[in-house]
């Protein structure tokens, strides 16, 4: 009997699209200087903090994320798969594999796919399902053609995640009663050292949104030095596309330090495997600025390619691109798989003109950059071992009955923000034993996991890969004690104001044109040592990773508590009136930061009370595993811990009750005690939701809780829009507007309505959850704004700051579900 190797398994629940079918009316962007790419965005395909490239359902790869926290977005077409067939049934046809030709008129002589049109019917379907996707060929070859995409990316997976890998698995079946003879090409441009700023010293600026931005130009084209060679290993070939270096040399072992190899040089590889009954061509010179006749006219006419091996280097001004074609009959009835494996190896990530890290991936394949082809050899001998590891991971999820569709499709596909994220991941250190990690809070506002927006945002890697997640964590601990006193201008009001406070918890990481993980609060829209979420959602986050990895891990509870110390007692000196909380200032100083609120605030101080609760959590368990096993860890003495904990018991027990004596209106809690709004808030008991979750007491009476929810779900998503758009931030009781000139409050911000869903769920509202969460996922994933998620949506059919990093809490949603 001879084997058939099985067709493909896509599940029920992807994100689907007919190939090269375009949007009536996209979302568009809000604010002219945000990022609008446009709608045509797919699955990212590389690992975390590897850098990621992107292919669109028209077929196109399109998205650059190579360089560290930063952005390219353009359609390259030499990079391309083509497919030739032919048979005594029909006549041949070749076709690049991309409904788009190029605009600038290159590659004339190739034959691009036909469009999917809803009045003509599709030419197959585009489907994703993080971390795997599918292109889908129909009505156009004899052959049942499918195209798997994936990286190796699976929960608690800390090794091959990292990888900058990306694995094409075609499988092409013959349905009918012929031979039909079938040859897959894959071309790929010599883009070697691209990704890397061509402006060296980047000018910050301020937008005409308040916040920073600085320079970036990716040395896009320069290509001289660029060589492509041939390789045949055993049953393996394929391609490796390399640059001459100016250093080229053995890499120091030091990756804080100056490296030899560069940020941009390496390789980049593309490969596949043979046996006897294929044939295998390639060509590894030819002129992607051209007509592409050197390539395509052989394709075209048999499926072959000219077997040319050129390694001369590419002159100033010159493109050159290669090629590799399989070519193999199928009988009828039968099914055969082609793996293609496209790796990457640009060991280095530059920041600022010197400060360089090496990724993580460079932890299991060295940091030379000469290490492409041992990825492919990895990803060649791996590659069923590393889908069964992800089918395994989401199958569970995939198979329950209790969870619809679109549900499972939106969980597991808005993960792609932790490749596409301008993602960081460095390699291991003494220090640092899993790297240090970060993701952008978007590319509009281009800095590292802002600490308010992880609050919700951070959900997902909390629960499938909490040692990234707590790393981040001990970034800030670190951080929260240095102080920057280097002036700059706040961008929402002109004042002037000092980098970081001593003790203040930072609003973020760093940027990518600076130093992350060591120059924090690079945003200087808000002078965010001012704002009172920050402390709290540290704190918070702090407890809720050491709850959620088994209660265990208090040597992580050490490293964090004398920063929780430090951070309470900066937040407690807002507290201007002695009542026992902090007050808002009047001043946007917290996550909605276009949005004053004044006094006590309901968001604000509920955060204080649920960051009380857990400071004394902590402090109980530490007092009780005295004292740490590790030395370098700095520690109070016991009778220290008892007092802060005394302090804390205090300050809780004083402002509990004046929260709900300022705050509580019968029906829900106000804004604030000072502004007299009468607006319902949507995620005014966040505290409240956080201190449930995390087994915590009540910080309000729950039949309070109970009434304050159903007003937002009735005002914020019923009565603003006829729920069709999510739940606003706030609203009047009857859904209208306090001010229709308002940002903030008027706007459906996607993570900060799936925290508000994973509430619903908490308190026994399931259904009205599943019906907000509908409600959002539609709009992102109808209107054109899938893989890149913004912030927020409006009514007005727009959206402000994609690829944003808070609309991931949807795990928070999955999270409440299970409990």
């Amino acid at each position: 009997m001879i084997y058939q190797p099985p067709r493909p398994k896509i599940p029920e629940c992807t994100w689907q699209r007919p190939i090269g079918l375009g949007w009536d009316k996209p979302y568009t962007v809000r604010y002219a200087s945000n990022l609008d790419d446009g709608p045509w965005h797919g699955m990212p395909l590389g690992g975390f903090g590897a850098g990621c490239i992107g292919r669109s359902p028209r077929g196109d790869f399109n998205l650059w994320h190579l360089d560290g926290g930063e952005h390219s977005f353009k359609s390259l077409p030499a990079c391309q798969f083509s497919v030739f067939e032919q048979s005594e049934n029909a006549p041949k046809q070749a076709y690049a594999l991309c409904t788009e030709p190029p605009q600038d008129g290159t590659l004339g002589t190739w034959q691009w796919y036909p469009t999917s049109q809803q009045a003509k019917g599709n030419t197959g379907t585009y489907q994703a399902l993080y971390p795997q996707s599918w292109f889908t060929y129909e009505n156009v070859f004899q052959t049942e053609l499918t195209c798997e995409q994936f990286s190796p990316i699976w929960a608690g997976c800390y090794q091959e995640t990292s990888y900058p890998v990306a694995v094409f698995e075609w499988t092409a079946h013959n349905p009918t009663d012929a031979p039909i003879t079938l040859s897959i090409m894959l071309t790929w441009q010599n883009i070697v050292g691209w990704f890397t700023n061509a402006i060296k010293s980047p000018q910050v600026k301020v937008r005409d949104d308040g916040s920073p931005v600085y320079e970036y130009q990716p040395r896009w084209g320069e290509s001289t030095g660029s060589y492509n060679q041939w390789i045949v290993d055993n049953f393996r070939v394929g391609c490796i596309l390399d640059r001459v270096r100016l250093h080229d040399s053995e890499a120091v072992a030091d990756f804080r330090g100056a490296s030899e190899i560069q940020e941009g040089e390496g390789q980049l590889c593309f490969a596949t495997v043979t046996n006897p009954s294929m044939e295998v061509f390639y060509h590894t010179r030819w002129n992607p600025a051209g007509n592409g006749a050197e390539v395509w006219q052989s394709f075209a006419a048999d499926g072959s390619l000219s077997d040319m091996q050129d390694e001369t280097a590419a002159a100033p001004g010159e493109q050159i691109a290669a090629a590799i074609a399989i070519r193999f009959t199928i009988r009828p009835g039968r099914t055969r798989k082609i793996p293609f494996i496209l790796a990457w190896d640009f060991p280095v990530t530059e920041f600022s003109p010197g400060v360089n890290y090496y990724r993580r991936y460079t932890d299991f394949f060295g940091r030379t950059g000469n290490n492409a082809w041992s990825i492919v050899r990895t990803a060649l001998k791996h590659a069923d071992l590393w889908k069964e590891k992800i089918q395994s991971w989401q199958e569970p999820i995939l198979k329950r009955e209790d969870l619809p569709h679109w549900f499972k499709m939106a969980l597991f596909n808005e993960l792609y923000l932790l490749a596409d994220g301008g993602t960081l991941w460095t390699a291991a250190d003494d220090r640092d034993p899993i790297g240090q990690f970060g993701v952008l809070e978007c590319l509009d506002y281009r800095w590292y996991e802002s600490l308010d927006v992880r609050l919700y945002g951070s959900f997902a890697l909390a629960m499938l890969w909490p040692r990234l997640d707590k790393a981040v964590l001990e970034a800030f601990a670190r951080a929260i004690p240095i102080g920057d006193k280097t002036p700059r201008i706040i961008g929402y009001n002109q004042a002037q104001a000092i980098r970081k406070a001593a003790d203040a918890t930072p609003h973020d990481l760093g940027a990518p044109n600076e130093h992350p993980w060591e120059q924090t609060n690079y945003t200087s829209y808000q002078d965010c040592n001012q704002w009172k979420d920050l402390p709290c959602d540290f704190v918070l986050q702090v407890y809720r990773d050491f709850v959620f990895t088994g209660a265990n891990d208090t040597e992580f509870l050490w490293e964090c508590w004398s920063s929780v110390v430090k951070t309470l007692a900066y937040l407690k000196t807002f507290d201007k009136d002695g009542d026992g909380i902090p007050e808002n200032s009047g001043a946007p100083d917290q996550t909605f930061d276009d949005w004053r609120l004044q006094g006590i605030s309901a968001y604000c101080g509920g955060l204080w009370l649920a960051a009380l609760e857990a400071a004394i959590a902590m402090g109980e368990i530490l007092i009780n595993h005295y004292p740490p096993t590790s030395e370098l860890i700095e520690v109070p003495d016991p009778e220290s811990i008892q007092e802060t904990l005394k302090l804390y018991r205090q300050w809780l027990e004083q402002s509990q009750p004046i929260y709900q004596e300022k705050l509580w209106n019968g029906q829900y809690y106000r804004l604030d005690s000072e502004s007299g709004s009468d607006i319902v808030m949507t995620d005014q008991l966040c505290g409240q939701f956080y201190a449930q979750l995390l087994g915590l007491p009540d910080i309000v009476p729950p039949e309070c809780v109970q009434s304050a929810l159903k007003s937002v779900y009735d005002s914020c998503f019923l009565k603003f829009q006829d729920a069709q758009l999510g739940a606003a931030n706030g609203v009047r009781p009857d859904g209208s507007p306090e001010n229709p000139d308002a940002t903030h409050p008027l706007e459906v911000w996607t993570g900060i309505n799936f925290g508000l869903a994973a509430f619903l769920v908490q308190q026994g509202m399931k259904q009205e959850a599943l019906q907000l969460t509908e409600a959002v996922v539609r709009q992102v994933y109808e209107n054109g704004l899938q893989f890149r998620t913004p912030e927020a949506i409006t009514a007005a059919g727009t959206f402000r700051a994609s690829h944003y990093l808070r609309a991931m809490a949807i795990w928070a949603v999955y999270f409440m579900i299970n409990q």
